[in-house]
């Protein structure tokens, strides 16, 4: 028998889980090393019993826990804690699980808020947040180490299947997984020239500047084109073919793997990293939306409302 797995998804996609099925050949070989004892989206296990007869929720006991997805309502909290409860290492799986991912850009507006503005329409007298039969949502939406310890975090939307595979290998070995600790610049290997004759963000709604007949070290770097590019602030890991995911298609890093620092703010952060390169912070039509992977941990907050329109409502 192989080291006992269980895997679980919360606010998520399942992305992270078709991630796990691209590792490919190799998980062929991983599987014969662990036993996945308890995985929602691949068996059928009852989390109160096959028959639903049970009074408390139950997941099997396991060395290693694997959870994608964030936390937004009380069922995903309890989840999380019986994963946590029963799992002696637990990883931290995709950027909605590390950072609150997409998910979270509704902490902008706060959850009732945000559920309102989604589902009101002209039609509708009254939108109210569903408190009966469905699980009671949270304030916001929260990245697992906000509510439970975390051992290992693997960002990424989706997530790289080759540190996937690194990271579970390791843990059977007894060894460190081997995690990139750089940013997306530091792997990236288009030409640097210093500072651009840019001023302003351009939006990327052409191409950048490059010769599709040459390699990727050919074209010189999308920021100091003046594009936003995320790369300086956002933690590598997306390599799979020599350079960064969205750089080899010659697109500006979006920044879903998160912030380079555990604690880091990816907005101020590349606020700094545009005016370093000569660009003004201020021609960023939205800056907020740069934090559209990482709006957990207290980053992305409900905006106050204006007295004027407060007044209004009144």
């Amino acid at each position: 028998m192989g080291v006992r797995v269980a895997e679980e998804w919360l606010h998520s996609c399942s992305g992270c889980e078709i991630a796990i099925l691209n590792i490919g050949e190799p998980l062929i070989d991983i599987l014969g090393l662990i036993d996945f004892v308890h995985m929602p989206v691949l068996m059928d296990h009852k989390y109160y019993g096959q028959l639903g007869d049970g009074k408390k929720l139950e997941i099997p006991e396991a060395v290693v826990g694997i959870v994608s997805g964030g936390v937004a309502n009380e069922e995903h909290l309890e989840v999380l804690e019986e994963m946590r409860k029963q799992c002696k290492i637990l990883i931290a799986l995709g950027t909605c699980a590390t950072h609150g991912g997409l998910p979270a850009l509704i902490n902008s507006w706060g959850m009732k808020a945000g559920i309102e503005n989604s589902y009101a329409t002209p039609t509708t007298d009254d939108c109210q947040v569903p408190e009966d039969i469905v699980p009671t949502p949270l304030d916001r939406v929260y990245a697992l180490d906000e509510k439970v310890k975390i051992d290992i975090i693997l960002p990424g939307c989706p997530p790289n299947p080759r540190l996937i595979a690194e990271v579970i290998t390791a843990l059977v070995e007894g060894r460190d997984p081997v995690i990139p600790g750089k940013s997306v610049c530091d792997t990236c290997p288009t030409k640097r020239e210093g500072k651009g004759n840019v001023k302003t963000v351009r939006r990327f709604l052409e191409n950048a500047d490059f010769d599709p007949e040459k390699p990727i070290d050919d074209m010189r770097c999308l920021l100091e084109q003046g594009l936003m590019c995320m790369g300086p602030v956002t933690a590598a890991g997306c390599s799979r073919r020599g350079a960064p995911s969205c750089i080899s298609a010659r697109v500006p890093c979006r920044g879903c793997f998160g912030p380079v620092r555990k604690d880091g703010n990816q907005m101020l952060d590349m606020m700094n990293a545009l005016a370093s390169n000569g660009i003004d912070f201020k021609s960023v039509v939205d800056r907020r939306s740069l934090l559209r992977f990482s709006g957990a941990h207290g980053q992305l907050r409900q905006l106050p409302v204006p007295v004027r329109k407060a007044k209004e409502d009144e």
